[in-house]
């Protein structure tokens, strides 16, 4: 046997299964997520909605992300009135593309599966910290859990309290107007 046969008989038996060109047996093995998807309607996507929760929302500070939330006025325009809009923001800071997309992926899918399907009427921003990069998924699922857990309180708790905020002076302490 020459050089040259001997070199693609060789080629030949280290060949790997190559099925890329057959369509579906590529992604054997791979669920398909139908049904619980992260509709858009669901997500944070406007650049002036970031700055309103950032400016006058509310923090919850968690080991690995910090959360930012406002609830949202029945008045908003562009806004479903009810449910949760979430949005990520991860900084240059935080690593390169490869890591803060990775990031991103790994707190949409622990969203997508602890979101509440009704709950409160809110915006929400998750800023990761790098540590989530290394953390296990089932404690960035348990945290995140606990974030939206800690939101659907503080909203509730803030709704009950905006009726009942009304002060009742008595006489002596109203403030005095001209003439009286």
């Amino acid at each position: 046997m020459d050089a040259s046969v001997r070199a693609s008989v060789r080629s030949n038996d280290i060949q790997p299964n190559v099925t890329a060109s057959v369509p579906e047996e590529s992604n054997q093995g791979i669920e398909r997520r139908t049904g619980n998807a992260f509709p858009r309607s669901g997500r944070l996507l406007r650049h002036a909605d970031f700055e309103r929760v950032y400016k006058q929302g509310r923090r919850h500070f968690s080991a690995s992300m910090t959360v930012f939330y406002l609830e949202r006025q029945p008045t908003d325009s562009g806004a479903s009135s009810t449910g949760l809009r979430v949005g990520f923001t991860v900084g240059r800071a935080l690593g390169g593309a490869v890591d803060r997309n990775r990031m991103k992926r790994r707190l949409r899918e622990a969203v997508r599966l602890t979101r509440p399907a009704p709950g409160p009427s809110a915006d929400v921003v998750i800023n990761p910290k790098k540590v989530i990069l290394a953390a296990d998924f089932d404690a960035v699922l348990n945290e995140v859990r606990q974030a939206f857990v800690m939101i659907e309180k503080k909203l509730a708790r803030g709704q009950a309290g905006s009726t009942a905020e009304v002060k009742q002076y008595p006489d002596s302490r109203t403030p005095k107007t001209g003439n009286q």
